[in-house]
Parts: structure tokens; C-alpha cells; sequence
């Protein structure tokens, strides 16, 4: 059946009431150690909508923090980042990415040990994957040292307690704390020197 001009109309100007068509938006997943350290660096960036603390890369179901971290479910410590590729690059979340991670550890990140604090991207689309391997091409020409980071396909993302999400904004004093303790900003600069992230980059 046609529908009636006033129909059309209706539908026009409800459309135009919605407001412009939301902006695209992709997805980007890191783990770099402690999850509470990787959201700042991408919280600053222009053209990041949301951050999220969470877990990937292990075979059990909606785990929680304490199972990740006691081992066994093969996830790590991730962030992961929705973001409008019209203004930001994935290209510029992976120099993001690497600027804050020790990307010579294999054992972990800074003084958190253990698989779940594992280095480590995970792609989402064949065009991140490539972008990844370049990205990781390019460290292993500037560096003598192995880049031990792996570039894996993302799996299920789950969502960590509400109390670890925006952590350094929630309870800024045991962040910083945490941060200084845990030696990462005075790795970072051992490695990447002005180009290091860290808790003001």
C-alpha cells in the first residue's frame, strides 16, 4: 500500500527530530597490564566515546576479577575502546598503545606478573590486524630487544565490575598511588624515553 503524502511527511519530520545520523564507530581492544592504567591514555584522545575495562582471551564464561587474576581462564586484563574512526586513527591507538606498555615483558606488565597482565592486541578487523603486524614490524626494526607482544583476533569482551571502570577518576589518590608503586611510568620512560605515556600523557 502507498502511503499518503501527510504519512511521508510524518515519517520526514520525525526523522529530522531524531537529529543527524550518530557518527561511525568502531571498536579497539588492548590489554597492556593493570586495566585501570589504560583507559586514561584513550580517555584523553579526541574522537574516543567510551572506554571499558574488561576481560578477553580465555574460555570461561562472564568471569569475574578474582577468577582472572587467580589464573586458569586464560583472560587478560583488557581496555576497550569505542571510537569514531573519522577522527581518530586505529593506526593512532596502536602508537597509544605501544608508548604505554613495556613491550620487551613477557612475564607481564611492570610489578603485576602473570598471563592475565599479559601485552597483548586483539584485532577486530582484517584492516586492524594489518595495521597491528606493521605496527609491530616497525618496533622490531628500532629495537635490538624481541617485541613479545602477540596480535590475536578478539574473542568475547566481558565487562568488569563497576568499580574497576574509570578507577583513576573514581579514587584518584589510590591510582596515583598504585601507579608510583608500581614502578610503570619509570619503565616507560626507560623505554620510550619523550615519547613515553604515562599518567600525564
Amino acid at each position: 500500500m502507498r502511503k499518503s503524502a501527510a504519512t511521508l511527511a510524518g515519517l520526514i519530520l520525525c526523522a529530522l527530530a531524531a537529529g543527524p545520523l550518530a557518527a561511525a564507530e568502531a571498536v579497539a581492544t588492548f590489554a597492556g597490564g593493570c586495566f585501570w592504567c589504560m583507559e586514561p591514555p584513550y580517555d584523553e584522545l579526541e574522537g574516543v566515546e567510551s572506554t571499558v575495562s574488561g576481560f578477553m582471551g580465555g574460555d570461561v564464561q562472564d568471569p569475574s576479577y578474582e577468577q582472572v587474576v587467580r589464573g586458569g581462564t586464560g583472560h587478560a586484563e583488557v581496555v576497550q575502546v569505542t571510537y569514531d574512526p573519522d577522527v581518530v586513527s586505529y593506526e593512532t591507538l596502536l602508537e597509544v598503545y605501544w608508548r604505554n606498555v613495556d613491550p620487551f615483558d613477557g612475564g607481564g606488565q611492570f610489578c603485576d606478573r602473570g598471563p592475565s597482565y599479559r601485552a597483548e592486541i586483539f584485532w577486530h578487523t582484517e584492516a586492524q590486524r594489518e595495521a597491528a603486524l606493521e605496527s609491530r614490524a616497525a618496533l622490531d626494526e628500532r629495537f635490538e630487544k624481541d617485541i613479545v607482544v602477540d596480535i590475536t583476533e578478539a574473542g568475547d569482551f566481558w565487562p568488569a565490575e563497576d568499580y574497576h571502570q574509570n578507577y583513576y577518576e573514581k579514587n584518584p589518590v589510590r591510582y596515583k598511588f598504585y601507579r608510583w608503586n608500581c614502578g610503570r611510568d619509570g619503565r616507560l620512560q626507560e623505554v620510550w624515553g619523550e615519547e613515553a605515556g604515562g599518567a600525564e600523557s
